[in-house]
């Protein structure tokens, strides 16, 4: 989408940005693949301003940069954006710190504009880096001066941002227990709400219901949408549900589940961090009062 006053983000050929629509940059999102790349001294909290443009420039040379320019969600500021390849080694005293660290370590019960946006440039960034080559026609794309999108230059084909809608469910059952279940990727005792990505040809609903029955051979009833939070691990935009437990026994599939139980608001396992659309709706149940079947 354009930016603030008819202004598109748009590719930038050099570092400095001084005087370009009467505004300076002095703040860089720098990133490696899904990481924040940033000097070693930095605190956390600083992270979400960026890193200074002066420290980038003397670090890292131009040409090794991918530089994309993006406005702020209030589209009053803007913040420069650049990426270097997967593997690059970084300068001493600079350190690659995980984006989705980041998130549930400075995240509340919901992602502020701040973080907002730091997940914004991620999302954009990885996406610049996987479509360097048109999937048309092969040839090196360029980028539409008119909107966030790559245009190529052969065959005008545009490509806009990658984002692969998923579900993620609070599921509920008589007893005032919601299910939880530890996936395999997950660190060791922590237990987290049951997701997965929308297939072609199905509605959102339906994707809760087919995922719940695959991970855990559980029927689901009584979805409803609840809340949604873009997650670009990869360029994923989260949408949350609750659902009722209708029927079945809990039967993991082992492939990605490897355990599931139902647990009360007092014994609960540990759980994603407060960054997370997980974690906002597992805390919504626990204040809720008691549903009714």
């Amino acid at each position: 989408a354009a930016g603030a006053a008819g202004q598109a983000d748009a590719a930038v050929p050099g570092l400095s940005l001084s005087g370009l629509s009467g505004r300076t940059i002095k703040r860089v999102f720098l990133f490696q693949n899904d990481n924040a790349v940033i000097p070693e001294a930095y605190s956390l909290d600083r992270m979400l301003d960026g890193v200074a443009e002066d420290a980038i420039r003397e670090a890292f040379p131009p040409a090794a940069l991918d530089l994309y320019e993006l406005w702020m969600p209030d589209k009053k500021e803007r913040r420069l954006c650049a990426s270097l390849p997967v593997g690059a080694p970084l300068p001493a005293h600079w350190t690659a710190y995980p984006v989705r660290k980041l998130i549930t370590a400075l995240g509340k019960d919901g992602v502020d504009t701040r973080l907002a946006f730091l997940v914004r440039a991620a999302h954009i960034m990885q996406w610049r880096a996987v479509s360097v080559f048109c999937g048309v026609c092969g040839a090196k794309q360029g980028d539409s001066p008119e909107e966030t999108a790559r245009l190529c230059p052969a065959c005008g084909h545009i490509e806009y941002p990658r984002i692969s809608p998923a579900v993620i469910v609070a599921i509920t059952n008589d007893e005032d227990q919601i299910l939880l279940a530890h996936n395999r990727a997950f660190p060791d005792g922590m237990f987290s709400l049951i997701a997965g990505f929308n297939e072609a040809g199905e509605t959102l609903e339906e994707t809760v219901v087919r995922e719940t029955f695959e991970e855990t051979a559980l029927v689901v009833r009584n979805i409803r949408y609840a809340a949604s939070q873009p997650w670009p691990f990869p360029a994923s935009l989260m949408t949350g549900w609750s659902a009722r437990y209708e029927s079945g026994a809990i039967r993991c599939d082992g492939v990605e589940i490897e355990e599931a139980r139902w647990f009360s608001r007092d014994n609960l396992p540990a759980l994603p961090g407060l960054g997370s659309i997980a974690r906002r709706l597992i805390n919504q149940w626990r204040s809720s009062p008691r549903q009714d079947s």
